[in-house]
């Protein structure tokens, strides 16, 4: 059903407050909300109440380039005929002081989680929702402010480069939307950011995981979530036989918790020659009629996370450092870039909703982007009152992101090599390894029956 609402925004100095067609998912009432219940509501009205504020906050992980002057020109550039406010550079950072982390942190609540009414296709593997769990480096501003903490990362110089922030994000894998994420300094370690991500996890749900993640005590505390996991250990690791499965797998136990354990050897094999990895993967999926080769092949799933993180550091933000000078200002952009992320996630997963057919991962993520950038702009698809009107849950992202489908993915392979050298030295060396074409793969699974 589509609506014919071009441009519907609200009315006075509420009027900038919106994020185009991304607000039917971050609505009015949304956001309202969640400033009441963190109690920043503005006192009184101002040429910038806090609900066009939060909005500006969300607009600009659209323009990460931009300085927020620039961010709220786009904001009000299709509100020709208002009468809206030209607020200074320090009036806006005065504004986002004023209504500070809350309230962006209760927004990524209310959003957080696997898109609803999810097809099957790609987004469950026999009934459980396929999740994935890692961290990844962003950097901030290098102001002192920010060093009291974050810290730059090390070298043989000392600590160089900007001051880094880790971030540890729970997905679902087949929409790469946002379960549950945290974040903080580099120096606390991933699994120890883990713990933080439990309250996301539940059964019906399978969670990925590299070998970082293999430490007895957080592989506890996820089975008594309720979820399974599937980790990669070291294939030296002492798992001892309890007892042996008829496809050459064997349980086993870590601690108290009854796993079965999966090796085998995978061969990538391409036109240029071929490759081999010995694998070691626990799971709580005990059932043999689970396949051990359709484990191993789930496993591969978990680097939809990689994507993830690429979408952001790399689609979004550019490769650049977060604006925030303080570290109040990171938490507070960090929340933000994260909405407005889940909303565009959110987005793509209802425009293959009605198509069933389609696999959520062949949605272009850059084609949404690019899509919401242009209807901020124009302020069009901002709908005040949902109740009244005929949603087009698709929208304009929607059928953007529907008529620009990626192909069906492919198996293939491309070597890593270093692409910007940090220092003449490696640059001379790394000449040689320069990025070939990608090339088609075949791959083997062979599972491997340990000795007793």
């Amino acid at each position: 059903m589509n609506s014919v609402i071009t441009r519907v925004v609200a009315g006075g100095r509420f009027a900038p407050g919106h994020i185009g067609e991304l607000t039917r998912i971050v609505p009015f009432e949304m956001v309202d909300a969640a400033l009441t219940e963190t109690g920043t509501v503005h006192k009184r009205l101002r040429d910038l109440p806090s609900r066009v504020v939060v909005y500006l906050l969300l607009a600009a992980g659209l323009f990460a380039k931009l300085g927020y002057g620039q961010v709220w020109a786009r904001m009000i550039a299709g509100l020709d005929g208002l009468d809206v406010a030209t607020p200074t550079a320090g009036a806006l950072a005065q504004a986002r002081r004023r209504i500070g982390v809350a309230p962006l942190r209760r927004l990524f609540d209310l959003l957080r989680g696997p898109a609803a009414g999810l097809s099957s296709k790609g987004v469950f593997w026999r009934g459980k929702l396929v999740t994935a769990i890692d961290g990844t480096i962003l950097s901030c501003a290098d102001t002192a402010a920010n060093l009291h903490v974050y810290q730059r990362g090390g070298g043989y110089q000392g600590g160089t480069g900007y001051p880094l922030i880790r971030v540890l994000a729970l997905m679902a894998c087949g929409t790469r939307t946002i379960i549950d994420a945290t974040f903080g300094t580099d120096r606390v370690g991933e699994t120890r950011y883990a713990h933080h991500l439990l309250t996301g996890m539940r059964a019906g749900m399978i969670v990925l995981a590299d070998r970082n993640f293999a430490a007895r005590a957080w592989l506890a505390a996820v089975a008594d979530t309720g979820a399974d996991f599937l980790v990669r250990v070291k294939v030296g690791r002492n798992l001892p036989v309890c007892r042996r499965l008829s496809d050459g797998t064997y349980l086993s136990r870590i601690g108290q918790i009854e796993v079965r354990v999966v090796t085998a050897t995978i061969t990538v094999a391409t036109d240029a020659g071929r490759r081999s990895q010995t694998y070691r993967l626990v799971t709580t999926v005990l059932d043999p009629d689970y396949p051990a080769e359709e484990i191993v092949a789930l496993y591969h799933q978990r680097w939809e996370i990689e994507t993830t993180y690429f979408e952001l550091k790399s689609t979004i933000l550019g490769g650049r450092v977060l604006r925030a000078r303080t570290p109040a200002g990171v938490q507070q952009e960090l929340y933000a870039l994260l909405v407005t992320y889940q909303a565009l996630r959110l987005a793509i997963s209802d425009a293959t909703l009605a198509r069933p057919d389609i696999d959520p991962d062949r949605g272009s993520f850059t084609i949404a982007l690019n899509a919401a950038r242009d209807q901020l702009t124009a302020a069009r698809g901002v709908i005040t009152d949902a109740a009244s009107a005929a949603v087009d849950l698709v929208g304009v992202i929607g059928r953007q992101v529907l008529n620009h489908l990626m192909p069906p993915r492919r198996s293939r392979s491309n070597p890593r090599v270093v692409k910007r050298a940090i220092s003449v030295y490696a640059a001379n060396t790394a000449r040689s390894r320069t990025r070939a074409p990608s090339r088609k793969t075949t791959t083997t699974i062979k599972i491997i029956s340990e000795p007793p």
